[in-house]
């Protein structure tokens, strides 16, 4: 029974999904809390970072790798950072609908990284995939471009910048688990997430944002926040990462929004009509159809 379990959960199309159910309530405690933005990002990765370190030296792990893994981490940190600071900026521009859809453009930079410098094969039902699942996210937000304002060039630069670099924090998280010299997991993400925190963290600083909690209840949904969305779930999906093509990852991290939009029907009764259904609904069909012809092409190789 343990073999089986065990067996189970080393399947990267097992880990990477459960690590996206996880992160997919991060909106949920971030409407909990009455802290910025901002504030909520910083917390989120340093009570994150805090306890996977705690779990990295209570496993004893090593901290001696190759200065390019240090390398990688120290980017995969950065690019974290810049992809949470870009994407609360897009929010306050075009809202979070329009902001959602275009950081999620990321499964499109994930898979071309993917074929220019690793040389991956995108397969034709990836392809078609692709543009499936960012069309089923354009219904299950069921964006109005009349509501949009008149910053909405501003609100896109930020958008498609919060694409790449989310993109360019997956590739990087991804290859630092590439090799047999790499951090070990709890220690790769903890110091991702302390990278993280610190950039953050100095940028609030500078723009004089507030590192106030200023109820119990919410450092109750900051620490869970982190804890259960940075710490649990990001090792979840950086455990699986490094076993899967990047155009396959980036697909499945779609995963997130799509049951974000779930969570928030269910628990803020949000209205919802038939556009949403069919928009989780082709997210999930795209993501499926992605996998499959993905899957092909490697046991074509075989």
């Amino acid at each position: 029974m343990l073999q089986r379990l065990k067996a189970f959960f080393s399947s990267p199309y097992i880990v990477v999904p459960i690590g996206a159910l996880i992160i997919s309530f991060s909106p949920v405690l971030v409407r909990l809390t009455s802290v910025s933005p901002d504030s909520s990002a910083f917390y989120r990765v340093l009570f994150g970072g805090i306890t996977l370190m705690i779990i990295s030296f209570i496993r004893r792990e090593r901290f001696s790798v190759p200065l390019r893994i240090w390398g990688l981490v120290v980017l995969a940190g950065l690019f974290f950072a810049f992809d949470l600071k870009c994407w609360h900026r897009a929010i306050g521009y075009v809202g979070p609908g329009l902001a959602t859809i275009l950081g999620n453009l990321q499964v499109f930079a994930t898979a071309a990284f993917g074929a220019l410098l690793f040389k991956e094969i995108i397969s034709k039902r990836l392809i078609v995939a692709l543009p499936l699942a960012v069309i089923g996210l354009f219904l299950l937000i069921g964006l109005d471009l009349h509501e949009v304002s008149s910053d909405i060039l501003w609100g896109l630069l930020f958008g498609l910048l919060t694409a790449v670099s989310y993109s360019c924090y997956l590739i990087c998280l991804r290859q630092s688990q590439f090799t047999e010299k790499k951090l070990p997991l709890f220690a790769n993400m903890g110091i991702i997430s302390l990278i993280t925190a610190l950039s953050v963290g100095v940028s609030m600083g500078a723009t004089g944002d507030s590192f106030v909690i200023p109820t119990v209840s919410d450092w109750f949904y900051l620490i869970l926040y982190g804890v259960f969305c940075q710490g649990i779930g990001w090792a979840f999906i950086s455990k699986g990462l490094p076993k899967l093509p990047a155009a396959i990852a980036g697909l499945l991290m779609l995963l997130q929004p799509a049951l974000a939009f779930v969570w928030d029907v269910i628990f803020f009764k949000r209205p919802t009509g038939t556009h949403g259904l069919v928009g989780v609904a082709l997210v999930l069909f795209a993501i499926g159809m992605g996998i499959y012809g993905q899957q092909a092409v490697a046991r074509s190789k075989e």
